[in-house]
């Protein structure tokens, strides 16, 4: 593409070392930058891009997007903002993707992997051709791609989208989180269904405030021809006020008979906004019950560790206090006596790890503190907060596993919580191989 065309969608306020140069990729990162791509000066937290521009340029970079020129001799876009002008460029430059693609995603705290599994199942029941995008599994052309960031940014996600329509993909279910959406990721995104889960405290040392958290969310709905919104949720009932004429759903409403395989009342919610999703894209019902019915589970959420012990293990992504207390009260109906082993994560919302601690003691006959991405804080100073000095704390996470369950008898049920299907811990500024499920399987044999 001719850096023009990309220059009249960006409207830079300036242009320095004007030239007609051909752009062959979009780059953020250095490591992307091959011969002929637009390199992406982003202003970031550690790094700042524009002092890669001299080795992004050595490496090909035909022209650079900046905040503030930079001694190159190849043209710059000078813009406000460099991350706002990303997806701007990528939406054009990939041939805005998302208008041929019918694309679901869902939006919230608690839920959103699981809801876009079902629809998933669902369109693919209904020969809708679905792609596939969540923090756990990514699926372009029925082939399974490596993970990254729940939401992409804009550059990966357009080409995302631009790669499934290649493949054949006529769909994409996916997660859009307010992150992402704060970030400008998820611009230039046209969402044909997006579905709002539920809104509980998460991510508030990133947002601030919960009305800010809500903002997040509230404007990408403005990017959707159809909203699907859960008012049993405060939140929820306050964004189906504010917008015109979207569907609503409580889990309480009725599944029609659907047989849904997954466990859990908050899996009732979880459904029915897929199967909502699916009706707003006008999917039969035959495809809605035979896709639902086909998902039998979803790595890591409320997923059984079964080795033929005579108890229950469940392992679950639960990390906020509202995940924690939803999947507690749900286990509890499995068995007579309920033990959980979790803990908090650092660098995020310390606020939180009290309410967690609290839940646990109140739900839990047996409640485990342990070490849960400690990233660059002290597991044990994040226990204490968890613990509060009442609640037993373990701070090797194998250890408190196995304990847990050595502890468990016939009809109990243990809960390993907050990583899911994670496969690695982040400790220290580093990343060790640690999965609850291998861990807890290993512990049962």
């Amino acid at each position: 593409m001719d850096l023009d065309r990309l220059m009249a969608a960006l409207s830079p306020a300036e242009v320095v070392n004007a030239a007609s140069v051909e752009i062959r990729e979009l780059a953020y990162d250095l490591r992307a930058v091959g011969p002929g791509a637009l390199f992406f000066c982003i202003p970031g937290a550690n790094v700042d891009g524009h002092d890669l521009a001299p080795e992004a340029v050595e490496r090909g970079a035909a022209a650079l997007v900046v905040e503030r020129p930079v001694e190159v001799p190849v043209p710059q876009l000078v813009v406000p903002s460099v991350r706002r002008a990303m997806p701007l460029a990528a939406t054009l430059f990939f041939g805005d993707p998302s208008r041929e693609l019918d694309v679901v995603a869902a939006t919230g705290t608690n839920g959103k992997t699981t809801t876009a599994f079902l629809v998933h199942s669902i369109l693919t029941a209904a020969g809708r051709r679905p792609a596939l995008l969540t923090n756990i599994e990514r699926r372009v052309g029925g082939e399974a791609m490596p993970t990254g960031l729940n939401t992409p940014e804009s550059v990966d996600l357009q080409r995302l989208f631009r790669a499934m329509l290649d493949a054949g993909d006529r769909s994409c279910a996916m997660e859009a989180t307010s992150i992402a959406a704060a970030k400008g990721r998820l611009e230039g995104t046209r969402f044909a269904v997006l579905v709002f889960t539920n809104l509980t405290r998460d991510h508030l040392d990133f947002h601030g405030t919960m009305d800010e958290y809500f903002a997040a969310k509230r404007a990408l709905f403005e990017q959707a021809e159809h909203a699907v919104i859960n008012v049993a949720d405060p939140w929820g009932r306050r964004l189906a006020q504010e917008l015109p004429s979207p569907c609503t759903f409580t889990p309480d409403d009725d599944l029609d008979g659907i047989d849904l395989k997954l466990r859990g009342r908050f899996n009732r919610a979880n459904a029915l906004g897929a199967i909502w999703a699916a009706r707003e894209l006008g999917v039969e019902e035959p495809a809605i019950r035979e896709g639902v019915e086909a998902l039998a589970g979803v790595p890591g959420r409320f997923e059984s560790v079964d080795a033929g012990q005579p108890f229950e293990v469940i392992v679950d992504y639960a990390h906020t206090p509202d995940s924690l207390e939803n999947v507690l009260r749900s286990a509890r109906e499995l068995g007579q006596r309920l033990t959980v082993v979790f803990g908090a994560g650092g660098d995020r919302d310390r606020e939180k790890r009290p309410l967690m601690g609290r839940i646990a003691a109140e739900l839990a006959d047996r409640a485990i503190v342990t070490t849960d991405n400690p990233r660059s804080e002290d597991p044990a100073a994040i226990a204490r907060e968890v613990a509060q000095g009442r609640l037993e704390v373990v701070l090797d996470r194998r250890e408190a596993i196995e304990l847990a369950i050595a502890g468990a008898r016939a009809g109990d049920v243990v809960v390993i919580a907050g990583k899911g299907a994670d496969t690695e811990m982040e400790l220290a500024g580093r990343s060790v191989p640690f999965d609850d499920r291998v861990v807890a399987r290993e512990a049962l044999t």
